[in-house]
């Protein structure tokens, strides 16, 4: 299930709040890119991966900098500097992918942790810890979607359009756990109630 607009409109407006109390550096990041919704982390991610051209997964220092100011986040460059040496947490002067974005999603306690777990489990039938069109079938019904209905688009087409609002920036039709984590990280920053995200969860996928 995807984040409603609703949902993020909702995250947008806690973030912005959130930033107007933050001293923290990454803190401040995590809430400039949580003002773009669910997904801005990973566009974060996207656009990292673009100077990555050695394919090495890594950052140094410039392009950190580079990448979140062609993200379009504006950030004092000392406040820039701060957040890359807390990340940097090996004092290489680089910074892991990796590491960086699971730094940088929101936290979720360890209930919700394991309702996203039981829900990519459920999805991933193969138990290859990647979701693709195939696990979904059975499992995501794509009969009402409108373009379905009229005929434009097939089934396989539908359930693809439905892993990109998950999947990264290479669209490759498969979602890892890791963009999964991603993208509920986001999806659980704008809901406050557990009741509510657990209600959320077992309703959209069965649990």
């Amino acid at each position: 299930m995807a984040a409603t607009g609703r949902m993020n409109h909702e995250l947008k407006r806690k973030a912005k709040e959130a930033e107007k109390n933050c001293s923290d550096p990454v803190e401040l990041l995590r809430c400039k890119c949580l003002q773009r919704g669910a997904n801005g982390i990973k566009g974060l991610a996207r656009t990292f991966k673009i100077f990555d051209d050695d394919g090495s997964k890594s950052l140094d220092k410039y392009e950190f900098s580079k990448g979140i100011r062609d993200y379009g986040i504006v950030l004092e460059r000392d406040v820039v500097d701060q957040a890359f040496e807390a990340l940097d947490k090996d004092h290489s002067g680089k910074l892991d992918f990796d590491e960086f974005l699971i730094a940088l999603r929101p936290k979720m306690n360890a209930s919700r942790k394991s309702l996203v777990t039981q829900a990519f489990n459920k999805l991933d039938k193969t138990g290859d810890s990647l979701i693709t069109t195939e696990d979904l079938k059975g499992v995501y019904n794509v009969k009402k979607h409108p373009k379905y209905l009229n005929g434009e688009w097939t089934e396989d087409q539908c359930l693809l359009q439905f892993l990109a609002s998950f999947d990264s920036d290479d669209k490759d039709g498969k979602i890892t756990r890791d963009e999964f984590d991603n993208y509920y990280s986001g999806v659980s920053a704008s809901v406050d109630s557990d009741v509510y995200f657990n209600l959320m969860m077992t309703n959209a996928w069965k649990l």
